[in-house]
């Protein structure tokens, strides 16, 4: 009996090593496109039909992540092509000067897409490849690149969901006027997203103005763990900053420069151009350790400072209470002009959701520095009573927590009023050296999407407003400080030859959302 049970399992594995043997010889020869069609994954029961008509299913990239080009075609350096070049930021001193240089390949990558039988593609729009200083002068190169992209997205039926801000602020506006500290860059922002409503507009309905706002005035002005590298000295490494202070400064003055830039939006192109915007914001889910009232309030008070620094004045007018509480007078005050314009600035919401953490009460009795992150007074924990939250990614934060994708939706519907969202990231990553067949084989990371998947679709079922769901990432590529050490893509890039192989999670995809012949 004991040899019967065991020869089972054998023969399964010894099949899909054969079978991934011959896709490897055969995608080399033959090209990204080559799965056996003969494939047949497990989507869990879940398929196209499984979510509500009209659900959209896409993939996501970020500009400095995958364009490459990052000093040529008339592009302008960005704060981040500075904070990489500082040595020991970035695992093995890696940049985004090349990537995966999908500003040449972008054709084989859209392809790829449509292969595959996604709906969508959201990138963003790289600032400093469209107004080199910021504000000004035109790069007329960059913006012909964005329409090659965008007409080419449409020919083959993918609909692009642009992004105006991904982490990659112009250098110049940071050297003229401090960046985000400044109030000036409310009015550049807006001018540069008016031009792009203006020259892509007519093509584009999906707009957002930021990605992760919160990362950006967090991990660039807390801990300076993100460009410009900000801080108090006590929270890290940096040469200038003050964490009590600036993470608010900077998350008022991107919260009024997406305000201003949909405020433009819908005074002068929605109309005509029938198009939506919004923002996107990251949200761990925040679960309390104990049902301890303490614990309770220390996940309640993580989940205000997160998510709700930037949604809770987007729907309600005004910070959370909580964090009016707390920071007191280092949190920034909205003029009563300044709420009109704010209150209701969105047509959707993104969630970017990726793990779950427990949250408790730390009893702190030592007085720190002001910090963003010490204002939280809430102590993080991966595992309760020696049990982990959930199995680890590569990446030192990320643990696979399905559920708690389930319970941020359910909390974004019920705490501000069920706003039409868009799942607009959620992915894992593997190591960056993994090898090429190992990597095709990324078993795991196929049940990490269909076990969010399942969870996705039990809060759309409870009523849930979410119409769309993105990939991260489509590809391999530049993952910030972690360079090349880690790979989110559905394909796999083989770093040296930019050469592109589709996953298996790529082919589970395609399985899940193939489209009815008719």
């Amino acid at each position: 009996m004991r040899g019967s049970t065991m020869r089972a399992p054998l023969l399964c594995l010894l099949n899909c090593f054969l079978f991934l043997i011959t896709y490897v010889s055969h995608a080399a020869e033959t090209g990204p496109d080559a799965w056996p069609e003969t494939a047949r994954f497990d989507t869990g029961g879940l398929s196209r039909e499984s979510f509500p008509k009209g659900f959209v299913f896409g993939t996501a990239t970020s500009a400095y992540q995958v364009e490459g080009m990052a000093s040529k075609e008339g592009r302008g350096p960005s704060i981040w092509d500075v904070f990489v070049r500082i040595p020991g930021i970035v695992a093995k001193n890696a940049t985004g000067e090349m990537s995966v240089d999908q500003y040449h390949r972008y054709k084989e990558d859209v392809n790829l897409m449509a292969n595959l039988n996604f709906d969508a593609y959201r990138f963003s729009i790289s600032w400093s490849r469209i107004f080199p200083d910021g504000a000004g002068k035109v790069n007329w190169k960059g913006v012909a690149y964005y329409n090659r992209l965008i007409d080419y997205l449409l020919a083959k039926g993918i609909t692009p969901y642009a992004n105006l801000y991904h982490y990659d602020l112009p250098l110049a506006l940071e050297k003229k006027y401090n960046g985000l500290l400044s109030r000036e860059v409310v009015n550049d922002f807006a001018n540069f997203a008016e031009f792009c409503f203006k020259t892509f507009g007519d093509r584009v309905k999906n707009w957002m103005t930021f990605n992760e706002p919160r990362v950006v005035a967090a991990l660039g002005y807390d801990n300076g763990f993100f460009a410009p590298g900000r801080c108090s000295k006590p929270y890290g490494n940096c040469t200038a900053g003050n964490s009590g202070t600036e993470p608010y400064i900077v998350a008022h003055n991107l919260i009024l420069s997406h305000a201003a830039a949909v405020q433009r939006y819908r005074e002068k192109y929605q109309a005509h151009q029938k198009g939506r915007i919004g923002i996107l914001l990251d949200f761990v889910w925040y679960e309390p350790l104990t049902r301890g009232k303490a614990d309770q309030q220390a996940a309640q008070r993580a989940r205000d400072f997160h998510v709700g620094w930037f949604l809770h004045p987007i729907v309600y007018g005004e910070y959370p209470k909580t964090v009016q509480n707390i920071v007191g007078k280092r949190l920034p005050k909205f003029t009563d002009e300044e709420v009109k314009m704010v209150k209701g600035s969105i047509d959707f919401v993104g969630i970017n959701q990726y793990t779950t953490y427990y949250m408790y009460d730390p009893h702190q009795t030592k007085k720190q520095p002001p910090g963003y992150q010490n204002d939280w007074n809430a102590g993080f924990a991966y595992a309760k009573k020696g049990v982990p939250i959930g199995p680890r990614a590569n990446s030192y934060w990320l643990y696979e927590v399905p559920w708690g994708l389930y319970k941020a939706l359910i909390y974004i519907k019920e705490r501000y009023g069920n706003p039409t969202v868009i799942l607009s990231e959620n992915g894992m990553d593997d190591p960056g050296n993994v090898t090429l067949p190992k990597g095709l084989h990324d078993t795991t990371r196929i049940n990490y999407y269909k076990s969010y998947l399942l969870e996705l679709k039990k809060a759309v079922d409870e009523g849930a407003n979410v119409i769309g769901y993105f990939a991260w990432s489509l590809l391999d590529n530049f993952e910030w400080r972690l360079g090349y050490t880690s790979r989110f893509g559905i394909v796999y890039v083989d770093f040296k030859t930019l050469k592109r192989y589709p996953k298996m999670s790529a082919y589970w995809f395609k399985e899940l959302l193939g489209r009815k012949k008719h």
